[in-house]
């Protein structure tokens, strides 16, 4: 097989297994790029993203760092880097001039079976609309926004009350392993690609404060997906008796257990109609939802046992 100069461009812990295989791969790892250092925390202190901190901790140089990605000595240090493959994992989108320069082209990894949920936030929203199956795509990038030629696929199934957080950390090694088989088939000259059809595409757009604010005038599964498709960032949110309240993780309440509640407790969505040591069931429109994970404001995350040893709702009280 013939080595690939091989040119990595991510920024978050999600390109990290994909970055390792590449490092530990027979392929050459030629430069780095990651974002600048950015404020994080409460003292607003300068901190390296995982990538960089990748490259520092096994010594990997080049590594670039532009605030422009158009910035004609970035260009100059990537032109000189003489790369085969540019490989990009969750990076910036790239002007023309950087995606087309590698002479083998420039591979994504991008967790969703593309053409669906095409965007910044694919796991987040297969979850959210309740997909049973989800996967990993490699593609050749071109100017519109992951529509590039599929390279490989791979289908992932989304287990039961899986979480965005534990999809996203079974898809980023996962996508390493298709990221390789990918570059083997580059560098054995290998690759077929398939078009994408654009009949089948669906979106994945950037999530926002007003579409992580519940919705409890849905089914109860759906308010479920919600919570999980968002969890544990941002986090799915609403306001009760005044306070914000962060919701991570939630289980529908069966048939057989929602007839055993008193006819005489409210059905409002969103109002709570159980409490006992332990649960906080929800009423939804239709169904009812067990809150199992839940965070006030200010406050760390606690299991629903916790959170009523400290906090006082009672069956009424509506989050809205």
């Amino acid at each position: 097989m013939n080595e690939l100069r091989i040119v990595f461009m991510g920024t978050p812990q999600f390109a990290i297994p994909s970055l390792d295989g590449i490092y530990q791969s027979g392929h050459k790892l030629v430069g780095i790029v990651t974002q600048p250092d950015r404020p994080k925390g409460r003292g607003k202190r300068l901190a390296a993203p995982p990538v960089k901190q990748f490259a520092l901790e096994n010594n990997i140089t080049p590594l670039l760092q532009p605030d422009s990605l158009k910035d004609s000595q970035f260009i100059n240090s990537l032109r000189d880097l003489k790369a085969d493959v540019f490989v990009v994992v969750a990076f910036r989108i790239l002007p023309e001039e950087v995606f087309s320069m590698a002479a083998k082209g420039t591979v994504n990894v991008h967790p969703s079976l593309l053409p669906k949920y095409r965007g910044a936030a694919p796991i987040n929203w297969a979850i959210i609309q309740g997909e049973k199956i989800t996967g990993v795509t490699t593609i050749f990038i071109k100017k519109e926004i992951d529509a590039g030629n599929i390279i490989m696929q791979k289908e992932v199934p989304i287990k039961p009350n899986e979480t965005a957080g534990s999809l996203h950390d079974r898809l980023a090694d996962i996508g390493a392993d298709l990221l390789m088989e990918s570059l083997d088939r580059i560098a054995k000259d290998t690759v077929e690609v398939m078009k994408q059809d654009e009949k089948l595409v669906t979106k994945a757009p950037k999530l926002t404060k007003e579409i992580c604010h519940l919705n409890f005038n849905q089914t109860a599964e759906s308010v479920k997906n919600w919570i999980h498709g968002l969890s544990p960032y941002p986090g799915a949110y609403a306001l009760l008796n005044g306070n914000l309240i962060k919701i991570f993780r939630a289980d529908v309440i069966s048939e057989d257990d929602r007839s055993t509640l008193m006819e005489k407790l409210s059905q409002r969505p969103g109002a709570i109609v159980n409490i006992t040591r332990q649960d906080l069931w929800v009423a939804c429109g239709p169904g009812i939802i067990k809150i199992l994970e839940l965070q006030m404001e200010g406050h760390r995350r606690l299991n629903t046992e916790e959170f009523l040893r400290g906090h006082r709702p009672e069956v009424g009280d509506v989050f809205c």
